[in-house]
């Protein structure tokens, strides 16, 4: 049995050493950390044998599936569904400005040329700023259930200040804010999410989590064309401001629950027994090979920025990751899209509903299959596929029965793939925790980089068949793919080095022909 040799400054892996390893003295190295052989062993002492817990050894097989079944349902049912509510209003604080364009905003702020355009690639300016440095900040307190609520009490106000806005100035700062604040949620729980559940269980809870900013894609555009229809000119205000002050309200409640709801990480979790703690550690320790977050002692931001950006495959997953979020870039303008149908407004955003609907199906249905396999590159490019199909058929016509088709096709179309490449973030970046809290802020930060200059090809001059627009969503679609490819031919020979008892860094289980034979796999 292997054990685990751990740093007690930083409390990162340093080497698995098998019974023959420690004959000859050799350790091998896994952070990154390069220290020569004597100087760790002068250093660090080994503080426990890779070994399950006495009560998990002692259960049988059978046993073992039982208990860990009702400790996933229990952990399910507690976590998942509060970060779905909180993610739809994060999706959906972000993008009612989208529904506000049709419900006045532009008229009332008396915004010129490519203001409104600016008013949303703005946010994204400040997303991209605060997501790394938000992670880190996350990983390192260790506090999930207090730093994720009060992000979003913060941004709720944010957003529900909005409707104050009465100039450009206004607005741009207001939503530059918003951005800011927002950044740390997205990012952050799909950390969050890798520190419950193992590998295998993660593309399906993945999805789970995305289908909050798909429900608000469909749910957006019908409380939009409620409150435009009922509530224009209530108390003298114009629809779109009461759409910001609704929405930032909810959002404040929902952030106030969730102080009381969410859970923090699995060995700090008071909720759990005493061995249902043991088990939800254990099986992530088992499922890589080294345990995962320790305490705020054990995370530095300094190693886990050096070990995600000295992985190529960070900057393959970023290039991925960007081409699926540059070639979704529509959904910031869907209505807009839609609206050139030449319905009225209301019925625009009815219709916006129904493809968020079909992406939700599509978007389960894979990423269950995906966990089910095991499997994630075909997962992802050949939803992709179908993106590239309808937005080449949206820019060919401009009949209104085919272009319907092709926007039925394009939410899906990138999203039903696209959250099993969040899931193969975590998968390829696996440990350390601070390593992967990192990659996951700087891939997701870089990908959204696109909606800031994706703004500016939806302008109403572009309209209706916005040619530049699906030309660009097309190649970045493609480039997807071509990503992805490369990472799986990556993964494909670090998994025969791993065959072979070859050392691979990042593989926690490998560094000899047993351990090869026996430990991680990348997933393919």
């Amino acid at each position: 049995m292997a054990s685990v040799i751990r740093d007690d400054d930083k409390g990162h892996v340093v080497g698995d050493v098998d019974s023959a390893s420690e004959e000859k003295g050799r350790i091998q190295h896994i952070d990154g950390d390069a220290s020569p052989p004597d100087t760790v062993a002068k250093e660090t002492t080994p503080t426990r044998v890779f070994e399950a817990p006495e009560f998990i050894r002692n259960m049988t097989a059978e046993q073992r599936l039982d208990v860990e079944n009702r400790l996933r349902r229990k952990i399910d049912i507690r976590l998942m569904p509060m970060i779905v509510i909180m993610y739809i209003m994060n999706y959906l604080d972000r993008n009612n400005i989208a529904a506000a364009k049709l419900a006045g905003i532009v008229t009332d702020l008396h915004l010129k040329g490519d203001e409104f355009q600016t008013s949303v690639s703005i946010l994204f300016v400040g997303y991209l700023l605060m997501q790394v440095p938000s992670n880190l900040f996350l990983n390192k307190i260790g506090k999930p259930a207090i730093y994720l609520p009060t992000c979003m009490v913060i941004w709720g106000i944010i957003s529900a200040a909005t409707a104050a806005c009465q100039n450009y100035g206004g607005l741009i700062a207001c939503r530059f804010m918003l951005g800011f604040v927002e950044a740390a949620y997205f990012p952050g729980c799909l950390y969050y999410l890798s520190c419950w559940y193992t590998r295998k269980e993660l593309g399906f809870r993945t999805a789970i989590f995305y289908s909050g900013a798909l429900i608000s894609g469909a749910f957006s555009g019908l409380i939009a064309a409620g409150i435009k229809s009922g509530m224009d000119g209530a108390h003298g205000l114009r629809a779109w401001r009461w759409l910001f002050i609704i929405e930032g309200a909810i959002t404040v409640v929902i952030a106030a629950i969730a102080f009381f709801i969410l859970p923090n990480f699995p060995k700090t979790t008071t909720w759990l027994t005493e061995e249902e703690r043991g088990l939800a550690v254990w099986r992530l320790e088992e499922d890589i090979g080294a345990e995962d977050w320790l305490d705020s002692q054990h995370q530095s931001f300094k190693q886990g920025l050096k070990l995600a950006f000295t992985d190529v495959k960070t900057y393959i997953l970023m290039v991925m990751l960007f081409g699926i979020v540059a070639s979704g870039t529509v959904t910031n303008f869907f209505p807009t899209v839609v609206k050139t149908l030449n319905y009225n407004d209301v019925n625009t955003l009815l219709l916006t509903a129904p493809p968020y609907v079909l992406a939700v199906i599509t978007t389960f249905a894979n990423s269950w299959h995906a966990d089910r396999t095991g499997e994630r590159f075909f997962h992802i490019t050949i939803p992709l596929c179908f993106a590239v199909f309808a937005y080449i058929l949206a820019a060919a016509t401009t009949k209104t029965g085919p272009r319907y088709v092709a926007m039925m096709f394009m939410v899906p179309g990138v999203y039903t793939g696209y959250v099993v490449a969040l899931a193969w973030i975590s998968n390829s970046l696996p440990r350390p925790p601070a390593k992967r809290a990192a990659a996951l802020a700087f891939i997701n930060a870089i990908s959204n980089t696109s909606s800031i200059y994706a703004s500016y090809m939806y302008s109403a001059s572009a309209g209706p068949r916005y040619v530049v627009a699906m030309g660009v969503n097309c190649a970045m679609a493609l480039t997807a793919m071509l990503a992805a490819l490369t990472l799986r031919i990556i993964l494909v020979r670090l998994n025969k080095k791993l065959e072979r008892g070859i050392f691979v860094e990042g593989a926690i289980n490998s560094g000899t022909t047993e351990a090869g034979k026996n430990g991680f796999r990348f997933r393919l």
